[in-house]
């Protein structure tokens, strides 16, 4: 990221609309702002920077504000649903998709920013398609409104499209060779369904031999609260001298969410929800635990509700968790699937 630091701000500076793609954990979403900033983007209105999550909106305004070296609340802000930490000098406010979305409907125009960072909009949920559809209208009227969207690489060409070819500009993370493991669930009775026991035992047993092999912290991956609970109950009934469980979903509390980001001592294993895939990156992973499966939430046409379900990821997202283990050293993802497996998913 910071080798085309020059190359997107000239990009930012000369166009409406840009597209920035490249992995999680480029750098993407921390130093976007700073070059707005640098390009005195933030003076006639905000900086508005956008999450598909609340705990990465406040985590993200956090980091943000310690590299500007500015107290929370004052150079850079957060405002999420129930809660906002803002002041009349804010520059840079960090929320989520949704509350944008909703304040188009008091200011039609978003006069009240003259830049917008979309991120993470390769998760395509509900409301940021609506953004997208609605920013295109809106540019128009908005000559001075400056656009950027960042998405992982599968999606970028068609976000230029939709902005009428906007330019895209690739970044690269800062990524050490992962070795990826593939250990499928053993059954009993190969016909029988996977249980969800089958899956905290295989993730135990991968705890406790990643533990053996050498130091790292361990980065798992599972569908929800509940599995995070049970899992993290089944790792503490064998877990290590010096090792530390730690949960990370969306209602913890923002102290509890903030223990993950702390320096520690000896092997800390992170439970998490695909919070950790895209939108927040945990520090000091050496190793992931990736079951392959995500809660997506899904609309019923015949029911006309919508449906929170468990579903296997796809390849692109598989690749997005084998690198959070790639960014500090050499890393090592553990998949409890097959290969093929891998290979015939989306």
């Amino acid at each position: 990221m910071v080798a085309r630091r020059e190359e997107i701000a000239r990009a930012v500076a000369e166009n409406q609309v840009v597209i920035i793609c490249g992995e999680t954990g480029s750098g993407k979403t921390t130093q976007l702002p700073k070059i707005c900033l640098e390009l005195k983007r933030g003076v006639h209105g905000l900086i508005g920077h956008t999450q598909p999550r609340r705990i990465a909106a406040r985590t993200v305004a956090t980091r943000i504000a310690q590299e500007l070296q500015s107290p929370l609340g004052q150079a850079v802000g957060y405002k999420v649903r129930f809660n906002d930490k803002l002041s009349d000098n804010t520059y840079i406010k960090l929320m989520t998709d949704g509350i944008l979305l909703a304040e188009t409907q008091g200011d039609r125009d978003l006069r009240a920013y003259d830049t917008l960072i979309i991120d993470e909009a390769h998760e395509r949920s509900l409301n940021i398609d609506f953004l997208l559809g609605y920013l295109k209208r809106l540019l128009p009227r908005r000559p001075e409104l400056k656009v950027i969207v960042t998405s992982a690489t599968i999606d970028a060409e068609r976000f230029s499209k939709h902005f009428d070819n906007a330019p895209v500009i690739e970044v690269s993370g800062r990524m050490y060779p992962v070795e990826v493991r593939y250990q499928p669930l053993q059954l009993k009775d190969k016909e029988a369904e996977v249980e969800d026991e089958d899956i905290e035992d295989a993730i135990v047993d991968a705890v406790d031999n990643l533990a053996r092999e050498r130091d790292g912290d361990i980065l798992v991956f599972l569908p929800g609260e509940r599995e995070i609970r049970e899992t993290a109950d089944a790792i503490a009934k064998r877990k290590r001298p010096g090792m530390e469980i730690l949960p990370l979903y969306a209602r913890l509390s923002f102290e509890e969410q903030e223990r993950v980001f702390k320096p520690h001592t000896g092997t800390r294993v992170v439970l998490a929800t695909n919070v950790a895939e895209t939108s927040l990156t945990v520090p000091g992973i050496r190793y992931v635990i990736d079951p392959g499966l995500a809660r997506v939430n899904r609309y019923s046409y015949r029911n006309k509700v919508e449906l929170l379900q468990v579903e296997k990821i796809s390849r692109a997202s598989a690749n997005q968790r084998a690198g959070r283990c790639g960014r500090v050293a050499a890393g090592v993802c553990v998949r409890l699937y097959d290969e093929d497996d891998f290979n015939g998913r989306d």
